[in-house]
C-alpha cells in the first residue's frame, strides 16, 4: 500500500458525481459530493439549541442537501442558499429520490442524525472544559 503524502492528498480529484433521472421534472438532476466542511455545516443547520436543550430539526433538511450537492455540467452550484424555500415546495418523491442518492453519495447514513443526536445529549450532561 502506497503510504500518502499531504500533497498527494490535497491534490487528489476525490469528489463524486452522480446523474439521477428526475422523470417529474423531464429530465437528470446531477449531483456531486460535498466536502467535509459542507458536512459539517449540513449537520449543524439540522441542529437547535435552546438553552441546554439541543434537537434535531428536520425541517427542510432534504432541500438544504441538494442544494449543497446539485451542480451544473460545468460543476457549478445549480442552487443558490435563497432557493431552500422554493425547493423545499417540490413535489416531495423527486425531493426524497435526489436525498438518499446525496446521502448515499457524500456517506450520510439513515442512523447519522440520529448518532449526531445522541452525541450532543452526551456532550451537554458533561462538564465544559472552558468553564
Amino acid at each position: 500500500m502506497t503510504l500518502l503524502t499531504r500533497d498527494s492528498i490535497l491534490t487528489a480529484d476525490d469528489r463524486k458525481t452522480v446523474d439521477v433521472e428526475c422523470p417529474e421534472w423531464g429530465g437528470t438532476v446531477r449531483l456531486r459530493s460535498i466536502s467535509g466542511a459542507q458536512r459539517d455545516s449540513f449537520e449543524q443547520s439540522c441542529l437547535v439549541q435552546k438553552g441546554k436543550t439541543r434537537q434535531v430539526n428536520m425541517r427542510n433538511a432534504r432541500a438544504k442537501l441538494i442544494i449543497l450537492c446539485a451542480v451544473d455540467e460545468t460543476g457549478g452550484r445549480m442552487f443558490s442558499d435563497g432557493d431552500l424555500s422554493a425547493l423545499s415546495r417540490k413535489n416531495a418523491k423527486p425531493l426524497d429520490r435526489l436525498f438518499e442518492e446525496a446521502q448515499k453519495l457524500c456517506g450520510l447514513s439513515d442512523d447519522d442524525m440520529g448518532e449526531l443526536v445522541e452525541d450532543f445529549e452526551k456532550t451537554q450532561d458533561e462538564d465544559s472544559i472552558t468553564d
